[in-house]
């Protein structure tokens, strides 16, 4: 029933007093924003020690330390799959806004290559947090100190690139970086980029694509050596990350002759089936974690591309990236 002009004002004046407070307390009520009211469960569909890993327990830790939220969230890794395992976790938490996803590319990735029955439009997307980039390492005591140094020697020797997963996206710059050089790579894959740095600096491998925060700490020590970033223009980092160097001093790979790029998604989503109110919580307390000192450090410690989205311009972003990853997979020969 609507009520109209002078018998909406009678109800009014007919009501007690606790009756009328109660009435004009109810849009105050609907209008108190959501927020978890139970632990949430911060999904990682990878490894352990890679990007994705360290970028969400540094979220959970700012979460934490800033209380910037009521309830804990527990990090948990699902790498089964290559990341299926949670992506379809998260797909069948339907309605449930006490999971969160952070994404990388294997978004894409994995179902092209899987067939797993599983899109980015299966989730709720949140928010871009940042891009990732990916850097050409190989061990400092090699006696490669350029990239021609290391397309010579992928010329007339087999060597062996480390990466994360099969078929992901260390393996997609993998087989680019091959047919740029007119190489040959033998691709090794292990679960994680942790894993991955911890095989260079044994010498197990002779080179790795690791995005700069799995390999910042053994850049730092000495053990490994960065030859050329893969993005259009050099890192923004010009804070010495060694004696002698900055990110801003890594070549890019088409500067050093290679027509290969590549940036990575890292991202939030939630489950589908969230309500509007649940995605403007964590799209709010993202961008809390983003003014954060400790978020700003991991920016500049890890080489990010700060770019950030959220909204309509964060999907169509999504939808256009697959599209790519598609062509990319197809002229790699790994779609499903």
């Amino acid at each position: 029933m609507t009520l109209h002009g002078s018998s909406r004002r009678t109800l009014l004046l007919g009501l007690g007093g606790g009756a009328l407070a109660s009435v004009l307390a109810t849009p105050a009520l609907a209008q108190r924003a959501w927020e978890p009211t139970r632990p949430v469960q911060f999904i990682v569909p990878a490894g352990t020690g890679g990007g994705a890993d360290q970028m969400a327990r540094v979220i959970q830790g700012i979460v934490a330390k800033h209380g910037l939220m009521k309830q804990p969230m527990v990090v948990v890794n699902k790498a089964g799959g290559a990341g299926a395992e949670g992506f379809l976790e998260a797909k069948g938490a339907r309605g449930n806004p006490h999971m969160v996803v952070i994404t990388l590319s294997n978004l894409f990735t994995t179902p092209l290559a899987t067939g797993v029955p599983f899109t980015w439009q299966d989730l709720t997307p949140v928010a871009m947090l940042a891009l990732d980039e990916f850097i050409l390492w190989v061990n400092a005591e090699s006696p490669w100190k350029t990239v021609a140094d290391f397309t010579v020697a992928a010329r007339t020797e087999r060597l062996k690139l480390g990466g994360t997963g099969s078929k992901q996206e260390d393996q997609i710059i993998g087989v680019a970086l091959a047919k740029a050089m007119g190489g040959n790579l033998t691709y090794v894959p292990f679960r994680g980029g942790g894993e991955v740095s911890v095989q260079l600096v044994g010498k197990h491998i002779d080179a790795t694509v690791n995005n700069p925060i799995e390999a910042v700490t053994h850049w730092r020590s000495g053990a490994l050596r960065p030859l050329c970033v893969f993005d259009s223009q050099r890192l923004a980092g010009t804070e010495k990350m060694t004696e002698t160097a900055a990110w801003s001093d890594i070549p890019t790979a088409r500067e050093s002759g290679l027509d290969v790029e590549y940036l990575m998604l890292r991202g939030i989503f939630m489950a589908p089936g969230v309500k509007p109110e649940q995605v403007a919580f964590y799209e709010g307390l993202m961008a809390r974690v983003r003014e954060t000192p400790e978020w700003r450090e991991l920016m500049q410690q890890g080489a990010f591309n700060t770019t950030s989205m959220t909204g309509e311009a964060f999907r169509a972003w999504l939808t256009k990236e697959e599209s790519r990853h598609r062509t990319l997979m197809q002229e790699a020969g790994f779609l499903a």
